[in-house]
């Protein structure tokens, strides 16, 4: 059964960082892209960061684009993302996101796949 387990979350003052982790069990990771999301009260889930099973090639939302990183580490199954700069607007419950297959791409909106419970990020202006 997959299993994915955010950590890293809390308050922050603006213009502070966070790293978030997850950590994934149930698969072989490794052959799995990962993705971050996060979801503000009363607006919809929004594409935060993803990154391919290779750790090779990423990719960003715009209005995290150069403030935020996403890594991973095959070895332990977990994924990062290093958040610097942090602004109120990213205030969020953030989480982790496993496509459905393996070395499929995270889709912006997935229809599928496995989601962690998520971390709250809270930042104060």
């Amino acid at each position: 059964q997959v299993q994915l387990v955010e950590s890293g979350g809390g308050l922050v003052q603006a213009g502070g960082s966070l790293r978030l982790s997850c950590a994934a069990s149930g698969r072989t990771f490794s052959r799995y892209a990962m993705g971050w999301f996060r979801q503000a009260p009363g607006k919809e889930r929004e594409f935060v960061a993803a990154i391919s099973w290779s750790g090779v090639n990423s990719s960003y939302a715009d209005s995290v684009k150069g403030r935020f990183t996403i890594s991973r580490d095959n070895a332990k199954n977990t994924v990062y993302l290093q958040m610097n700069s942090l602004k109120p607007e990213d205030t969020a419950v953030y989480c982790c996101h496993v496509p459905q297959n393996q070395f499929a791409r995270v889709a912006a909106t997935p229809e599928s796949g496995y989601w962690g419970q998520g971390t709250q990020v809270t930042v104060s202006s």
